[in-house]
């Protein structure tokens, strides 16, 4: 049985020392191996940003895509082995600006993958201009007089596109957000995990202390039902998003891949791809 060492490569991070991306990459390690993967059970797709680099540093299957478009990957890949875990991971700049479409669509989809975001709420790769997770007033080298623009609400973004499985997390609380990413690959659906993961040279504002000091704990709010879809935005609404745990999940919506008619058991990976030539013949005659 493969324990966390095992999904660990002899490739190096080269993540700025303090990124919170190092405690992401732990808790995915750790998470597999508590599942009870092996590393050829696991498939890590990464989009463009600092957060792309986390499928290179992970021993599994693995591909570092262009940006904004780890999800149609990964959801590629799910749909052509079934018999795969498959993680999509990328920023905020990744998932919610050039990839929000892919990401609204995967959610609405439930096609059976976790998607891990790094929200550090800036650009960090191209030398820190905001995100669409960048509050009104945040100053950067693109706003040098504060963003005008609103930050962009993704976890009641979510909630209203048909999510499944949300859930938030802190890059620090490694034993939350390992928990967390255990129990979205478990879930058959979509899982999207937000991960506060800051970064320490560009963002002078979300700092670590910044989050530990306006961060509230879902398991600290009594009473509280991840099932409950209207008690979950009203939480998010009153705390202003910065919440941690499991914010909602719906265990009783199918997947994508149970609804799919002719969907097989076997992954396609493993079926039998070779055409006669009748069969051939007779594909072709259809087009001509």
């Amino acid at each position: 049985m493969a324990t966390f060492k095992d999904f660990r490569n002899n490739v190096k991070p080269n993540w700025c020392p303090g990124c919170g991306d190092f405690s992401v990459q732990a808790a995915i390690q750790r998470a597999a191996a508590n599942v009870g993967l092996e590393p050829e059970q696991l498939a890590v797709i990464s989009g463009i940003g600092c957060s792309g680099r986390i499928s290179g540093y992970i021993n599994a299957y693995g591909l570092h895509g262009i940006h904004g478009r780890s999800l149609p990957i990964a959801q590629g890949v799910k749909m052509a082995n079934r018999d795969l875990t498959v993680i999509a991971s990328g920023g905020d700049g990744d998932g919610y600006a050039i990839g929000m479409s892919h990401t609204i669509h995967a959610i609405r989809r439930n096609i059976d993958i976790t998607y891990i975001v790094m929200d550090n709420q800036i650009y960090g790769l191209t030398k820190g201009q905001t995100s669409p997770r960048s509050e009104m007033g945040f100053k950067t080298k693109s706003t040098p007089k504060g963003s005008i623009e609103s930050a962009l609400s993704v976890m009641e973004m979510a909630l209203t596109a048909g999510a499944t499985f949300v859930a938030q997390s802190f890059s620090t609380d490694l034993k939350d957000l390992t928990a967390l990413i255990e129990a979205g690959i478990k879930h058959k659906g979509f899982s999207l995990i937000n991960v506060f993961s800051p970064c320490v040279t560009y963002n002078k504002v979300n700092t670590y202390d910044w989050f530990k000091e306006n961060l509230t704990k879902l398991g600290d709010v009594e009473g509280y039902d991840p099932s409950d879809r209207s008690v979950a935005m009203q939480t998010l609404m009153k705390h202003n998003s910065l919440v941690t745990g499991l914010i909602y999940q719906n265990t009783e919506k199918p997947s994508y891949q149970e609804l799919v008619h002719g969907y097989g058991e076997a992954p396609l990976v493993h079926a039998d791809l070779n055409l006669d030539e009748e069969k051939f013949n007779k594909l072709v005659a259809e087009f001509m």
